[in-house]
């Protein structure tokens, strides 16, 4: 019986410390994990993109300054995508852990450079639906189910941009819900790590075109 008691107060311990993580996560770390970047103003922004899914039960809003025009930006949004694509810019490896083929290319690929509305990105149940292509400002996507929506936008700010990536998402099931919690640092660790090979790519891109080189 002490031993049974003793199991029972441990398990009593472990579920103290979990809850007070998940408590902690949820009412400090979290808005920091789905507002990694973003300015409170591009947080609160109604943004393109947002009214096709209007009623999100979640929304992600990171965002980056680019020292690049947003012709030398929107160019890598586009192209963006499984291969024949240009891959995500972000860790090819672990997406290739899920199958994903991804790999990240480092220069413009043309044959995607005029997305048109309808077109699809992806393959199976993985594929996303282009619903918006404004050259310079704004490319979102929707998933097949109407679950989720990514959508970038272009901001002129200064010499240069932010680019703001805005994910919405609707979580039907309990199972969604919970999954999404535990999905979300892992989410900005790769979302991160694209922002900044995008801007990697674009930044270089507009130094290969300044005059003189």
């Amino acid at each position: 019986m002490k031993c049974g008691a003793g199991g029972v107060r441990s398990a009593a311990r472990f579920a103290g410390i979990g809850l007070a993580a998940a408590v902690f996560y949820q009412l400090v770390v979290r808005t920091r994990v789905l507002n990694w970047g973003a300015r409170p103003a591009e947080i609160e922004a109604h943004l393109p993109g947002d009214d096709l899914l209007p009623d999100a039960d979640g929304v992600a809003t990171r965002a980056i300054s680019i020292e690049a025009s947003p012709h030398h930006i929107y160019p890598w949004l586009v192209q963006m995508g499984p291969t024949p694509r240009g891959g995500a810019y972000t860790y090819d490896w672990i997406e290739n852990l899920f199958g994903l083929n991804m790999h990240s290319a480092d220069h413009i690929l043309d044959d995607f450079q005029h997305p048109r509305i309808g077109d699809k990105v992806g393959v199976g149940p993985n594929s996303m639906v282009v619903e918006i292509a404004d050259p310079g400002h704004c490319f979102a996507t929707r998933s097949a189910d109407g679950n989720w929506v990514w959508a970038f936008t272009i901001v002129p700010d200064g010499t240069g941009a932010r680019l703001i990536s805005r994910n919405r998402f609707r979580l039907p099931r309990p199972a969604d819900r919970i999954g999404m919690v535990i999905m979300e640092p892992g989410s900005l660790v790769m979302e991160r790590k694209m922002l900044r090979g995008i801007k990697e790519r674009a930044e270089q891109l507009a130094e290969q075109d300044r005059p003189g080189r």
